[in-house]
C-alpha cells in the first residue's frame, strides 16, 4: 500500500468518530449535560486510565531524551513571542488579547486528539516521549500566558497567580496519572491482575471515547465570527509550531522516533484549553472559538502529511 494510502487509513477512523461525535451533539441532541457528562468521563477516568497504565511500565521502557522537552517548549516559546507580536501588528490586538492569540498558534489538543493519533501512527513506543509533554504543557502555557497577560495589563505578575495555576494543574487528572503511574512503576510492584484488567478495559474504551467527545464539543464553538484572526492561529498551529519544533528537534539531534513524535504532538489542532483561556481574560472568544473549529477539521489532511514528512507510520 502506497504510503499516502497507509496513512489515510491509519488516521481516517480517528477523524470518522469525531464526525460522528459532531454528528451526535449537532443533529442527535447529545449536547449540555449528556456532552459535558462524556467529557467528565474521558478526562477523569477513561484517559487517566490508559496513561496510568502506560506511565506503570515507564521505569523499564527505553529513556526519553531530556532533549526532546527542550526542543518541543523551545521551539513553542519562540513561535509564541513571534505570533504575539503578529497579533498585535496585524490585527491591532491590545497585551491580552496578543497574549491568547499567541497561545492559539501553540496550544495543542495534546489529549483528545494527540494522544490518539501518535498511539495509532507511531505506536506505543512513541507514547513516553509525548507523556512528558503532555505533564507540562500545561502547567508551562498556563503559567506563560498568565504571566504575559498580566504583565500586559498591569507590568507586574503575582505569585498567588503562579501558585494557583500549579495547583489546578497537579490537581488535573491527566497529569496525576501520568505522575501516579510513573511513581508506581518505580517501586518495582505490580499491579494486581484483576485491577489492571479492568484498567486495561477502560484504557481500550478511552481512544474512541476521546474522539467522540471532542466531536461534540466541536458544537459548542462557532466558526464564522473573527474569521481572519482564527485563520492566522489556525496557520500557526498546524504549520509554523510543528516546522519549528521539528527544526528545534533536529538542531538538537533528537532521536528519529522522538522527533516524529513530538512533531506530531505539535501538529495536533487548537486546544480547548485556549477557549478557556479566551474566556478567563475577556478577549478574542469569538476567533479562538473558530479557530478550534478549522484547525481540527483541517488537521484531518495536515496531520498525515506531517507524519509522511516526518518519518513513516508503522
Amino acid at each position: 500500500m502506497p504510503a499516502a494510502a497507509h496513512l489515510a487509513a491509519l488516521t481516517a477512523p480517528l477523524f470518522l468518530l469525531i464526525g460522528a461525535g459532531y454528528a451526535l451533539g449537532r443533529f442527535g441532541g447529545w449536547t449540555g449535560p449528556l456532552a459535558d457528562a462524556l467529557s467528565r468521563f474521558v478526562f477523569s477516568v477513561a484517559v487517566p486510565a490508559l496513561l496510568f497504565r502506560l506511565m506503570t511500565g515507564f521505569e523499564s521502557a527505553p529513556a526519553v531524551d531530556a532533549r526532546a522537552i527542550l526542543a518541543y517548549f523551545g521551539a513553542t516559546f519562540l513561535v509564541y513571542a513571534l505570533a504575539v507580536a503578529a497579533g498585535r501588528a496585524f490585527f491591532g490586538l491590545d497585551g491580552a488579547g496578543a497574549s491568547v492569540f499567541g497561545m492559539g498558534g501553540v496550544f495543542a489538543n495534546t489529549v483528545l486528539l494527540g494522544v490518539p493519533m501518535v498511539r495509532v501512527t507511531l505506536g506505543e513506543a512513541a507514547m513516553p516521549a509525548i507523556s512528558l509533554v503532555i505533564v507540562f504543557n500545561a502547567l508551562i502555557l498556563w503559567t506563560l500566558v498568565t504571566v504575559s497577560v498580566e504583565w500586559a495589563r498591569h507590568r507586574r505578575a503575582s505569585l498567588a497567580g503562579f501558585a494557583a495555576t500549579a495547583r489546578g494543574v497537579v490537581a488535573n487528572p491527566i497529569v496525576g496519572s501520568l505522575l501516579a503511574g510513573t511513581l508506581f512503576g518505580y517501586t518495582g510492584l505490580a499491579l494486581p491482575s484483576w485491577i489492571d484488567a479492568a484498567l486495561r478495559m477502560l484504557a481500550e474504551a478511552a481512544i474512541p471515547l476521546s474522539l467522540v467527545a471532542l466531536g461534540m464539543s466541536l458544537c459548542e464553538f462557532g466558526v464564522r465570527e473573527g474569521w481572519r484572526a482564527s485563520l492566522a492561529m489556525t496557520a500557526v498551529k498546524l504549520a509554523v509550531l510543528p516546522a519549528a519544533v521539528y527544526s528545534a528537534a533536529r538542531l538538537l539531534d533528537l532521536p528519529a522516533l522522538e522527533t516524529q513524535a513530538i512533531t506530531v504532538l505539535a501538529a495536533m489542532p487548537v486546544g480547548a484549553n485556549v477557549y478557556l483561556m479566551a474566556k478567563a481574560f475577556g478577549t478574542l472568544g469569538a476567533p479562538v472559538s473558530s479557530a478550534i473549529v478549522l484547525s481540527t477539521a483541517l488537521c484531518a489532511v495536515s496531520a498525515p502529511v506531517v507524519i509522511a514528512l516526518t518519518g513513516h507510520a508503522r
